[in-house]
């Protein structure tokens, strides 16, 4: 991901995605662009203002945002017309309980939240499907990325070979240490990339995490291609000056936007 060009360090484009025929946005908000969660303890009114600000640098409608209100789970929600705006002004009208959201409406741009987890980007150019997800560790460990692309798959009838996908900032393996109550439902997850994903330091039960690679995996045995997988080398953790991170922060912080939608031609 890299700065839009006349918004300095406020906004990263996912640019192999975007400005192509098929009229795709994608990318990451950063704390530059302030908080756009209404769930941290903000002025409501400054949060929708930062969101309003981010709809007009992208030359979208607000009226577009969908969000959901997101619970470390792994329930996928299929989003049509009369759901587009939920949750862009308000907590309660957003889309309840759900970590993942699919779409194939054009001119609606969906938006999840994350200060530290992974976000997860699905796009597939044949049937115009796409998805975005929210991926903690619960949410990672219960494989929201499989269950996103199955539900593409049921739902649109998507190739899982045709699609592509993208894994935004999170915190990274350098700073995300954890302890055996995550690493017992990481481990059955794990293939032989293990050292990519778990390194063990020198504190016993204890290790170092990469959610990305880990969701990168997830995504490869939901049968979408290595190749199509875009991956970010940011750590929000390591980069507080330019991202929100939760844990670096103890939990004082605000939150960034993963954002994905596809204008009408």
């Amino acid at each position: 991901m890299r700065e839009e060009k006349g918004q300095p360090s406020s906004l990263f484009m996912l640019q192999i995605w975007c400005g192509t025929d098929d009229g795709l946005t994608a990318g990451f908000t950063t704390r530059r662009a302030g908080n756009v969660a209404l769930h941290v303890g903000d002025d409501p009114l400054a949060v929708v203002s930062n969101r309003e600000t981010m709809a007009e640098s992208l030359g979208w409608d607000f009226a577009a945002f969908t969000c959901a209100e997101q619970v470390h789970g792994n329930d996928v929600y299929v989003v049509k017309t009369e759901d587009i705006g939920r949750g862009r002004t308000t907590r309660e009208t957003a889309i309840a309980d759900t970590d993942a959201m699919i779409t194939n409406e054009p001119d609606v741009l969906l938006a999840m939240f994350y200060a530290d987890c992974v976000p997860l980007y699905f796009h597939d150019s044949v049937t115009g499907a796409m998805g975005l997800a929210h991926a903690g560790w619960k949410g990672t460990v219960s494989e929201i990325a499989v269950k996103t692309v199955e539900k593409m798959r049921e739902v649109y009838g998507v190739r899982p070979e045709n699609m592509r996908a993208a894994i935004g900032p999170s915190i990274g393996d350098c700073c995300y240490e954890v302890d055996e109550s995550v690493l017992k439902h990481v481990r059955p997850l794990l293939d032989t990339s293990t050292e990519e994903i778990v390194r063990p330091n020198e504190i016993g039960g204890r290790a170092q995490l990469n959610l990305k690679h880990l969701n990168r995996q997830l995504m490869i045995k939901a049968g979408i291609l290595p190749s199509r997988i875009e991956i970010s080398s940011w750590c929000t953790s390591c980069r507080t000056d330019l991202l929100f991170s939760h844990r670096k922060e103890k939990g004082a912080t605000g939150r960034m936007m993963s954002w994905l939608g596809r204008k009408s031609r």
